[in-house]
């Protein structure tokens, strides 16, 4: 069998496929974006019929490129958007509905009222999570109680729904599989991880069918088989992670202690505890990093809402730059006795804040201030609240605070300045790897693996490799100096008390 291994790396603004070869080294690329759609404020939606187009053509775009016919390919890997969900017809597959993006925060009075009625400690004893709108319970439920019609039917077992790991399967294989894996499944409120078992209490709590969830599998397991009319010869699907499990495992986080970081649309540490589900008092997620023969390793996880679509409002919103590469270049002209702070909460603030209705704010402006300054801040921006997930997590688990080095991965990454800045902030080594694209990596050595034709995971450890280490260069008191204005910038922009 081939070592040709096809990745699907399903995102939140852009669909990409990649192949990777024998040796793990990608060989043919297909990218395309898709629309997002704002239909109220905080609102935002995908169309699935935009996603799944996305995806058949980014696929056949990246076979193309590698020069290989399906048949070539050995086995898929898919990594998703996670929390985002879609609730489809089981006879037709067509949603009833656009798909909830986990940015949206449609549900955030849903989940205040299940706090006042004292249930938060409940879903977060069960899921490791938090009852906030970013989850895809309550989106589930949004979607029962508002869409005409779709409760009775999902009642009646003719509606199926999932994260877009489930939509994109049950498409591939023509709806002969209605599957999710472990990783997705710890992030929709009613998934039991320590039990390993969807919930009932919760989706009674939420008065969600079961009828209408998914087959939870490993993240290395037989997900099904590709239809033949689709690319011209049935695949099968083997691996199966969310992204920021996907990115975890591409960047060979396999041992407790080892932490990885993902600045793409939003940014999301992820520290492996191995066995220990540890339990956040600093308002943290416990999930599952990824779950492989049958064995469970946890994780800590801390979200941030907002780091490369920060970026993305400077092009598109601001209009102060051309291209997202250019934010760096613009950064390093502004003026460093200004001490601009942007805070990022265009969709909430995400951990350690949680604060659903906080907003995006700017503090420190002068007349002196430009683009360059706004570039600046937007990227220190991303920097300080990685800073405020690190220390949380140092709080939470003791081994968190042996992890000395971070490993980067992401759009954002391939910019020199917000690397040596991110350095800068936390005092601590920034690990750039060769291989950037290490979410479609990982969802791909989860189906080479699974199917005899890569390496374990002790082997593909030892083929990570770093392009390059930033480390400090910013002196204590300086350091000291821009957190306290950070930490001050945002408990300007909360909108309630929130444990520090």
């Amino acid at each position: 069998m081939s070592g040709f291994v096809l990745s699907i790396d399903q995102g939140t603004t852009s669909t990409r496929a990649i192949v990777f070869d024998g040796t793990m080294r990608a060989v043919g690329t297909g990218q395309q974006e898709f629309p997002q759609h704002y239909p109220a404020s905080g609102w935002v939606e995908h169309d699935p019929e935009d996603i799944w187009a996305s995806v058949i053509a980014t696929v056949k775009a990246a076979l193309k490129d590698a020069g290989l016919e399906a048949g070539d390919i050995a086995a898929i890997g898919i990594t998703n958007q996670r929390e985002t969900v879609v609730m489809w017809d089981r006879e037709t597959g067509r949603a009833v509905h656009n798909a909830i993006v986990w940015q949206d925060r449609r549900t955030a009075t849903l989940c205040e009222k299940l706090k006042r009625e004292g249930l938060e400690e409940t879903f977060t004893e069960k899921t490791g999570l938090l009852l906030d709108p970013y989850f895809s319970g309550t989106k589930l439920s949004w979607l029962l109680d508002n869409v005409e019609g779709v409760r009775e039917r999902a009642e009646q077992g003719r509606l199926l729904a999932g994260t877009i790991d489930s939509f994109l399967i049950w498409r591939l294989t023509g709806g002969r599989a209605h599957v999710t894996d472990a990783t997705n499944a710890s992030r929709t409120l009613l998934f039991n991880i320590e039990k390993n078992a969807w919930d009932e209490e919760l989706l009674s709590i939420l008065r969600v069918p079961r009828s209408l969830l998914a087959d939870v599998k490993d993240t290395a397991d037989d997900f099904g088989v590709t239809e033949r009319a689709l690319f011209g010869a049935e695949i099968p699907i083997l691996g199966v992670a969310g992204d920021q499990q996907a990115a975890t495992i591409g960047q060979a986080c396999f041992e407790p202690g080892m932490l990885k970081s993902t600045y793409g649309t939003g940014c999301f540490a992820v520290l492996n505890t191995g066995e220990t589900l540890v339990r956040s008092k600093n308002r943290l997620l416990s999930t599952i990093a990824y779950r492989l023969d049958g064995k469970t390793t946890y994780a800590l996880e801390g979200s941030i809402f907002v780091a490369g679509a920060a970026v993305q409002w400077l092009r598109d919103g601001l209009q102060i730059i051309g291209k997202a590469a250019d934010s760096g270049v613009l950064a390093e002209k502004a003026d460093a006795t200004q001490d601009v702070y942007l805070v990022p909460a265009f969709v909430g603030l995400g951990a350690p804040y949680w604060d659903a209705g906080a907003r995006g704010a700017i503090f420190g402006l002068t007349r002196n201030t430009g683009p360059a300054e706004f570039a600046r801040a937007t990227l220190e921006s991303v920097a300080f609240q990685t800073r405020d997930l690190l220390e949380a997590m140092r709080r939470d688990w003791p081994g968190g605070a042996e992890t000395k080095v971070l490993r980067v991965d992401g759009g954002m990454v391939a910019s020199d300045w917000t690397m040596q800045c991110l350095a800068d902030i936390l005092d601590a080594p920034v690990d750039r790897p060769t291989v950037l694209e290490t979410t479609a990596l990982g969802a791909a050595w989860l189906a080479g693996s699974r199917a005899g034709v890569w390496p374990g995971a002790e082997e593909f450890a030892q083929s990570w490799a770093l392009e390059r280490q930033f480390t400090p260069r910013m002196g204590e008191e300086e350091r000291a100096r821009r957190l306290n204005g950070w930490r001050d910038a945002v408990r300007r922009t909360l909108t309630s008390a929130v444990t520090d």
